[in-house]
C-alpha cells in the first residue's frame, strides 16, 4: 500500500498498536499471524535483556547501511543504541523478499491487441463467494462505515472495496514480520533503499510511540500493515483512532475503516461524486490513455467518444482503456477515480475497487 503503489495489490501477490495487549480477534476478521502482543514479551521501551546487545549481531552484522541507520536513529530520535542492536540483531534478512520485489518491477513490454487482461484481473476479486464475504463484513461493521462516511465523506462501498481488494476483508494480511521485510529492503535492496530505510525508521518510531513490540507485528512482504495494508509512512500521515480507545491499531477493523476513509479525504475524494463514466464509441485516433491523462469532454466527443451520462463539455477527465478481450472498453475517469489511484497507481486496481464495492452493495441491498 500506500506509497508502494507501483506494485500489485498484496492480496493477489500473497495467494496499530497499544501499550495494552491488542485484541486478537476471532477468525475470519482477526490477524492470526501477529504472533503475540507487546505486554506478553516485553515492549520495545522496556529494558528487557532480550533487546539489549553490545554490538550488532545476526544477519545484518557488518552491514554498513544497517550501522548508518542505527547511528541516525540514535542521533535523530534518541533511540537507545543497545536496544537497536538487540532488536536488529534478531531481525532476519529475507532473500525471497528481494527476489519477489524484483519480479514486481514494471514491465515495458506492451501487449499486441486486446487479450482480456482487464477481465482476468477483475476475476481475481469479483466472484460470488468474495462478494458474499464483503456483504458479511459490511453488515458487521455497518456503524463504523456509516460514521466514516459522515466524518470523511467517503461512501462505504469504496472503503469495503479497498479492504476487499487489499486483504479480502482481513483474511490475507500477510505473515511476514514487518521488521524483517523492511530491514531486508532498507539494507540489501539498493534500488529502493532510501525509501525502505525511511519506512523502517517510521515503523520503529510507530512501535515506540504505540509501545508495541517491533518483532511481533506481521504484514506483507514489503512491510504493509493491517486491513488496509498501510505502509508505515501512511500510518504516520493518515491512520486514525476511529474507535476512540486511545490507540491506533490497523489490525482492528474500525481503526482501519476510519484510516482508509481519512486517506481518501486527504487525497481529494469528492463527496457525492461518482468515479467513472462509461464511454460510447471508439476513438477515431490513437490517444494516450490512463489516469494521468487529461482531456475535455468536448475533445473526446470530437474524437468519437461520448459519455453515458451528461458531463459538461469543458469538464476535464482522464481517458481510461480496459481490455475486455474482444475489444477495448473506454471510460471517462473523474476526480474520484484519480483519488483511488493514490492508493495504488493502477487503472485496473482503481476500477476493481470501485466495481467490487458496487457488487457488494448490490448484493447486500438486492439492487442492480
Amino acid at each position: 500500500m500506500r506509497y508502494l503503489a507501483t506494485f500489485l495489490p498484496l492480496a493477489v501477490l500473497l495467494t496499530a498498536c497499544s501499550s495494552a495487549p491488542k485484541p486478537v480477534l476471532s477468525e475470519p476478521h482477526g490477524n492470526p499471524f501477529r504472533g503475540g502482543n507487546a505486554s506478553a514479551s516485553g515492549s520495545f521501551l522496556r529494558q528487557s535483556p532480550q533487546y539489549q546487545a553490545d554490538r550488532l549481531n545476526g544477519d545484518f552484522a557488518g552491514n554498513q547501511a544497517a550501522s548508518s541507520f542505527i547511528d541516525n536513529m540514535v542521533r535523530e530520535h534518541g533511540f537507545n543504541r543497545q536496544q537497536l542492536y538487540g532488536v536488529l540483531g534478531q531481525t532476519k534478512n529475507l532473500d525471497w523478499v528481494l527476489r519477489l520485489m524484483d519480479r514486481q518491477a514494471p514491465s515495458t513490454q506492451q501487449p499486441i491487441g486486446p487479450n482480456g487482461a482487464w477481465l482476468r484481473y477483475r476475476n481475481n476479486f469479483i466472484t460470488p463467494e468474495n462478494v458474499q464475504k464483503g456483504v458479511a463484513f459490511w453488515d458487521q461493521y455497518q456503524d463504523a462505515l456509516q460514521r466514516a462516511q459522515q466524518v470523511y465523506g467517503v461512501p462505504p462501498e469504496i472503503i469495503v472495496g479497498i479492504i476487499g481488494v487489499e486483504t479480502r476483508w482481513g483474511r490475507i494480511m500477510g505473515k511476514t514480520r514487518i521488521i524483517d521485510a523492511l530491514a531486508t529492503l532498507a539494507f540489501n535492496y539498493p534500488r529502493r533503499a532510501a525509501y525502505f530505510s525511511g519506512e523502517l525508521e517510521t515503523f520503529l518510531l510507530m512501535a515506540r510511540e504505540e509501545n508495541d513490540d517491533p518483532l511481533l507485528l506481521r504484514g506483507s512482504f514489503a512491510g504493509a500493515m493491517g486491513y488496509g495494508q498501510f505502509m508505515p509512512s501512511a500510518f504516520k500521515s493518515y491512520a486514525v483512532d476511529f474507535d476512540h480507545d486511545g490507540h491506533i491499531n490497523l489490525w482492528d477493523p474500525e481503526d482501519a475503516i476510519g484510516s482508509v476513509a481519512h486517506y481518501f479525504q486527504q487525497h481529494g475524494w469528492l463527496s457525492g461524486g461518482t468515479v467513472a463514466v462509461e464511454a460510447n464509441g471508439q476513438p477515431t485516433e490513437d490517444m494516450a490513455t490512463g489516469f494521468k491523462t487529461r482531456y475535455s469532454v468536448a475533445s473526446l466527443r470530437a474524437a468519437g467518444l461520448t459519455p453515458d451520462i451528461r458531463l459538461d463539455s469543458d469538464q476535464q477527465v482522464s481517458l481510461l482503456r480496459f481490455d475486455i478481450g474482444s475489444r477495448y472498453q473506454y471510460w471517462f475517469g473523474l476526480p474520484n477515480f484519480y483519488a483511488i489511484t493514490r492508493y495504488n497507481h493502477s487503472n485496473h486496481y482503481a476500477m476493481a475497487v470501485w466495481e467490487l464495492g458496487k457488487a457488494v452493495e448490490h448484493a447486500r441491498t438486492g439492487t442492480q
